[in-house]
C-alpha cells in the first residue's frame, strides 16, 4: 500500500496523512490516532525518500563509533543502543553509525552533520574537557550528550546520572559499617563518569579524615578480565582493603573471582559495592553472594535520549535541556560490618 491508497482508504488528503505520520502538531489527536491505527492494520511503510523530500527530514539519528585495532568493544554501550533502538522503532527512525578513528571523532562528527543524512547527533563516552562539545555547539542541527564533561561549562544539552553522588553514598554506607581501608576499581581515567565517581569516594572519605591511596585505585577498561587483574594486584598489597567499589558489575565479576580465589568471604572478610547499569545478562542478585549496587538503567537512558532527540526533531513537545538522574542504592549481601582488626 502506498500513501495515495492509504489516504483514499481513510478519506483524508495525502498531506494530512503525511503530517499525521510525521507528528505535526496541527493534526488533531483523533486524526493522528486514526491514521496510526490504519498503518498498523495495513502494514503501510512510508517511502523514506519521498518523506524526506516532503518534510526535509532524514528520519535518522547520527552516532560516530570509534573503532581501531585493539579498541575494546563495550557491553555497556550495546545495552544503551538497545534502549535507543526501542524508542526509535516506535517513530520509524533510523540510526546512522559512522565508524571513525578514535583520534578523529571531531572530524567524523563534522562530516556526518554535513552529509545531510541525519537530523540530530548524540555523543557518549564523555571525557573531561571534551573537545567535541565546542564543535557540536557550532552546528545547526540538534545534539544531545549522554554524560557530561568534567571541567567544562555545562551549557549544552545532556542526560547523565549523578555519578559523584552515587559513589559518595556507596562510600558512606561502607564507612557506616566501620570500613577504613578502601579500594576503587574504576573505568578509564580520562572518562567523565570515572572522574566523578572517584571524586565521590574521595569526598566521603575526607569527611572522616581518611584518604584514598592511589595504590588501591585502578583505571581500566570495564571488563571482567581487568577486574580480576586489578583485584589480584590490590589483594597482594601490604594492607588488604576491606571495602571495594567497582564502577561496573562487569568489573565486579572479575573482582569477585579474585576474592574467591584468595579464600576470602564476600560480605564478611571484604565488602563490595558495584555500579549496576541493569545489564540484561549480568544481574547483581544472581552472583553467588548478591551484590550491593548503585543502580541506573543504561537501557532507560537510551530510550530517553531517543525520546528527546526525536521529540525535538518532530517538535512533539518541550523537553528539559539538562537531566541528572539519581542512582538508587540497593543493599544486598556483599556488604557487611568491617572485620575486626
Amino acid at each position: 500500500m502506498n500513501l495515495k491508497q492509504l489516504s483514499q482508504m481513510l478519506g483524508l488528503s495525502q498531506t494530512t496523512v503525511s503530517r499525521a505520520l510525521n507528528g505535526y502538531p496541527e493534526v488533531n489527536r483523533e486524526t493522528r490516532e486514526r491514521v496510526l491505527k490504519a498503518v498498523r492494520e495495513t502494514g503501510y511503510r512510508p517511502n523514506k525518500a519521498a518523506q524526506r523530500l516532503a518534510t526535509g527530514k532524514a528520519g535518522s539519528i547520527g552516532l560516530v563509533m570509534p573503532m581501531a585495532a585493539g579498541h575494546p568493544s563495550d557491553l555497556h554501550f550495546s545495552e544503551f543502543l538497545t534502549g535507543l533502538g526501542e524508542e526509535a522503532l516506535k517513530h520509524d527512525f533510523h540510526f546512522v553509525l559512522t565508524p571513525a578513528d578514535p583520534n578523529d571523532e571531531v572530524g567524523a562528527l563534522k562530516r556526518l552533520a554535513a552529509s545531510g543524512n541525519v537530523d540530530a547527533l548524540f555523543i557518549t563516552y564523555m571525557r573531561g574537557h571534551d573537545p567535541r562539545l565546542e564543535m557540536l555547539k557550532s552546528l545547526s542541527i540538534p545534539f544531545l550528550v549522554h554524560g557530561r564533561s568534567f571541567g567544562t561549562e555545562p551549557d549544552y544539552p545532556y542526560l547523565d546520572i549523578d555519578n559523584e553522588a552515587a559513589f559518595y553514598d556507596a562510600t558512606k554506607l561502607l564507612l557506616q559499617l566501620g570500613h577504613k581501608r578502601f579500594a576503587l576499581l574504576n573505568g578509564p581515567i580520562y572518562l567523565d563518569f570515572a572522574i566523578r565517581r572517584k571524586k565521590g569516594v574521595v569526598t566521603a572519605l575526607a569527611e572522616r579524615g581518611l584518604t584514598l591511596d592511589e595504590a588501591y585505585v585502578s583505571h581500566t577498561a570495564m571488563t571482567d578480565e581487568q577486574g580480576l587483574f586489578a583485584m589480584e594486584r590490590i589483594l597482594q598489597l601490604n594492607e588488604r582493603p576491606t571495602a571495594i567499589l567497582c564502577s561496573s558489575t562487569v568489573l565486579a565479576l572479575g573482582a569477585v573471582r579474585a576474592i574467591n580465589q584468595a579464600n576470602l568471604k564476600l560480605g564478611e572478610d571484604i565488602s563490595l559495592i558495584a555500579h549496576d547499569d541493569v545489564l540484561t545478562l549480568l544481574k547483581p542478585e544472581n552472583f553467588t553472594v548478591p551484590l550491593t549496587t548503585t543502580r541506573s538503567s543504561l537501557r532507560a537512558a537510551g530510550v530517553r535520549v531517543a525520546e528527546r532527540l526525536i521529540g525535538e526533531i518532530k517538535q512533539l513537545e518541550t523537553f528539559p535541556e539538562q537531566e541528572l538522574w539519581k542512582a538508587e542504592l540497593i543493599v544486598r549481601a556483599s556488604t557487611g560490618v568491617a572485620p575486626a582488626e
